[in-house]
């Protein structure tokens, strides 16, 4: 759920064969306007079956701070790590930014999809790591997000050596410093086909 443009009101914003009107706007000879004026959204409602159009919405500029929702994938940055999970801050909610910092926790049972049970968070991610994951439940003011990086795109994006330098990914378990050659576990997120090895 990423804002696409600013609008004004009464400004046509699609066709009803395009989307399905959400908050903030208004049909008119099966065109969906904006109602106020504020960030367009487009959401996909992926759990009803009728619903195969995205819902469009106006939100206030003032109320256009995002928050990570249900489906989302969000960048985050490892802040801790421990035995049973990794805290993280969320930074992004897709490519947007947050203006309010957001906690999150990647527990041990949804860094991957396989081999649950053998997972070792410190394998997995260091402090400072930056992490492609999905929301898998909302928190609240008193408790964190609830992370998983169980597929196959998600997982450490960027990470650094103990030498300071950006490591290359080289399987989806291991990053390596080209500085010092050193090889590091992470759960690296889908590795691009150039960097494999052979």
């Amino acid at each position: 759920m990423s804002p696409r443009k600013l609008c004004v009101p009464g400004e046509k914003l699609c066709s009803t064969d395009d989307c399905i009107p959400g908050t903030g706007t208004y049909l008119r000879h099966g065109y969906i306007f904006a109602a106020l004026a504020g960030y367009v959204f487009r959401k996909n409602e992926g759990e009803e079956v009728r619903a195969k159009l995205p819902v469009i919405s106006v939100v206030k500029e003032t109320e256009a701070q995002l928050l990570p929702d249900v489906g989302a994938i969000v960048t985050c940055k490892v802040t801790s790590i421990n035995p049973r999970f990794a805290k993280v801050h969320i930074l992004y909610v897709g490519s947007t930014p947050l203006k309010d910092r957001f906690r999150g926790t990647i527990r041990k049972e949804d860094v991957r999809a396989t081999e649950k049970d053998k997972v070792e968070i410190y394998k997995s991610f260091r402090p400072g790591d930056i992490v492609l994951a999905k929301v898998i439940s909302l928190g609240d003011v008193q408790s964190n997000y609830l992370l998983t990086t169980a597929e196959n795109e998600l997982g450490v994006v960027v990470a650094h050596s103990e030498a300071g330098v950006q490591m290359i990914p080289i399987s989806w378990c291991e990053m390596q410093c080209p500085r010092t050659h050193g090889k590091e576990f992470r759960k690296v997120a889908r590795v691009q086909p150039e960097f494999l090895q052979a």
